[in-house]
């Protein structure tokens, strides 16, 4: 049961001109819209906030939190109905997500993951075959997704990927493809249960990657232990290795030598939900020192008292405020059927970056108490570093930003 729907299916969004949209941008929120947030919240406090430090001690998955979440709907969150999700607007599912994560990064990453490729791949480019047999359990929740596209020499630079798929038969009767080589870091890569893989079907290059859908338990599929990482440690990240994989033919997506395009461009969507995770981290640390600086005291008065503090907390409010407008203006171009990509990319390089800072600060804030693991702020200062490197580092967005501005002058 997806309890978030909202009241009435959004309607499908109008493509808008330039001009048409700026007009009709509205920084209010519905009625619904408020109320599927505050649920969320309610939630995330209530059932992910509470364990959020035991999990980051113990690395457990948090797979009782992705269920309530996954009652709520917000494992398929943009899935249309028809699909079995919840069938929110982007702006909608940006804000809850921004709740998840200011809850736990960890339990964040996961749904952003979920929600933003594999889901997002099949929705554009599958075939209904394929998204009833594999979209749907994601969207409800039955099913956890991964992205596998990272190797361990081939990261930032995408194309030059190496694993191959070999064809089985021939074009005129095909057999299937054979799948050798391993991915790196992959989010959920032990947890998964439905995996969308680049592998090199063709020559070097973009050109000569497609993209395959691969089960848990097929036979040579196998994974590593998770990474010992400086954060997100209940989000597991592992190697994925593909020992003689037998996919069969309908588990191609899209065409032969498109699955490098098909990843790139769910990456956009993506990004927006790595932005409003460093917007949910920064927040967290920025609440936690806000409240400090109200209730310690030194030299007869709180710190908040202090303006080496309070410029501080006036900063990260700032910073935070500003990060998350560029996300929601990010996420509201996706819904009106606007170009994004350039806006995505901006929305995650100033949140991640914002993120780092204020939870740095937050430490400040705190002092001596800032660098225990008695308090919150040292694990959300670790848990934001990730959030300048997976998908697309802080540099690689610093490339697509600039390659658009030039476009804009003539380059």
């Amino acid at each position: 049961m997806t309890i978030l729907a909202p009241a009435s299916a959004p309607p499908t969004p109008e493509v808008l001109s330039p001009d048409t949209a700026s007009a009709g941008l509205n920084f209010g929120l519905s009625d619904d819209q408020r109320l599927i947030v505050q649920t969320v919240r309610e939630f995330c406090q209530a059932k992910v906030a509470p364990l959020s430090a035991e999990y980051d001690r113990s690395g457990e998955y948090p797979r009782e939190q992705l269920r309530g979440l996954a009652e709520l709907g917000l494992m398929g969150a943009t899935v249309p109905g028809a699909w079995g999700g919840a069938g929110l607007d982007s702006v909608t599912y940006a804000l809850c997500l921004e709740e998840i994560s200011a809850a736990d990064a960890s339990v964040a990453v996961i749904v952003s993951v979920q929600n933003g490729l594999p889901e997002q791949m099949l929705l554009k480019y599958g075939t209904d075959a394929q998204r009833e047999r594999y979209l749907r359990p994601l969207a409800t929740g039955e099913a956890l997704g991964a992205f596998c596209l990272t190797e361990s020499n081939s990261g930032s630079d995408a194309a030059s990927l190496r694993m191959k798929a070999t064809r089985e038969g021939s074009h005129d009767q095909p057999g299937g493809w054979i799948l050798d080589g391993s991915k790196s870091w992959i989010t959920s890569g032990n947890q998964a249960d439905t995996y969308l893989v680049m592998a090199r079907t063709g020559g070097a290059g973009a050109r000569g990657v497609s993209c395959f859908i691969v089960e848990r338990g097929t036979p040579g599929l196998g994974f590593g232990k998770p990474e010992e990482k400086l954060g997100l440690h209940a989000a597991h990240t592992t190697t994925v290795s593909f020992d003689s994989v037998r996919v069969p033919e309908g588990n191609m997506l899209g065409q032969e030598g498109q699955g490098l395009n098909i990843a790139l461009s769910c990456l956009d969507a993506g990004r927006i939900g790595i932005a409003m995770q460093a917007v949910g981290i920064a927040r967290a640390a920025f609440e936690h020192a806000a409240r400090y600086a109200l209730s310690r005291e030194q030299f007869g008065r709180p710190i908040a008292e202090n303006q080496g503090v309070s410029f501080k907390v006036a900063d990260m409010a700032a910073r935070i405020e500003g990060a998350r407008l560029v996300a929601l203006k990010a996420a509201w171009l996706k819904d009106v059927g606007q170009p994004y990509g350039r806006e995505a990319s901006i929305a995650k390089l100033l949140a991640s970056e914002a993120a780092v800072d204020v939870t740095r600060e937050a430490i400040q804030v705190f002092g001596g108490n800032g660098y225990s693991r008695e308090y919150p702020v040292e694990r959300l200062y670790r848990d934001a570093k990730i959030t300048e490197i997976y998908e697309g580092t802080s540099e690689i967005q610093r490339v697509v930003i600039s390659r658009s501005v030039f476009a804009e002058f003539g380059g």
